[in-house]
């Protein structure tokens, strides 16, 4: 049985084979493990992380009793869906994230999670079609998504790359060609992308 919880950079969750190169949750349980099927909420709580799939060894029952384990094709598709770096299995990466965003935002300190957990919440929270309209000369930097009516592309190189299936695909695409684009990648993620942080971007051959 093929589980509804591959992520989309939109944020959708959607039952596909592939699995991705990450996994993650949503702060918590949102499944039914008897019925192997989502309930009516998307999220159980503002905790939203992508994870590396080993650590430690561990070994999990997917949509078992615990928490709902969802799946990335890539962490650019994960940071645009709105998860961060998980502070757990993913220390290194938690803490360049958090410096980035402290370099972006001219912070203090770095922010704990519970600050970037309120404040990506309430990002995500907007609507594909109410988030901020990019000029297709705006400078964006490598790992933005952003979307032309419901298609996605990641940016990478100064390309454009489509969503196709459950990943990038290799129909590269001049981004002053797209118009009208929205920017799916939340502010605050794209000021840590700006401010140096490297996500992992996976552009797979044209099947």
């Amino acid at each position: 049985m093929t589980l509804q919880n591959r992520v989309t950079p939109l944020g959708e969750l959607v039952a596909t084979p592939a699995r991705g190169r990450w996994t993650g949750n949503r702060g918590g349980r949102f499944h039914d493990s008897q019925a192997q099927t989502l309930s009516a909420r998307r999220w159980a709580s503002r905790r939203w992380i992508c994870c590396r799939l080993d650590f430690k060894g561990r070994r999990r029952s997917v949509w078992g009793e615990g928490y709902t384990e969802l799946f990335f094709h890539d962490e650019a598709s994960a940071l645009a869906a709105g998860h961060r770096p998980c502070h757990e299995c993913r220390r290194g990466n938690a803490i360049a994230f958090a410096a980035a965003v402290q370099r972006a935002f001219g912070l203090d300190g770095a922010p704990r999670a519970d600050w970037l957990d309120a404040r990506l919440h309430a990002e995500r929270l907007a609507a594909v079609e109410q988030r901020l309209r990019v000029h297709r000369d705006q400078r964006l930097p490598d790992g933005c998504v952003i979307a032309q009516a419901s298609q996605a592309f990641v940016l990478h190189g100064g390309l454009a790359y489509p969503w196709e299936g459950f990943g990038w695909v290799d129909r590269r695409i001049e981004r002053t060609l797209l118009a009208d684009c929205r920017l799916v990648t939340s502010p605050t993620i794209v000021g840590a992308l700006d401010a140096g942080y490297r996500p992992d971007i996976v552009i797979l051959p044209i099947a």
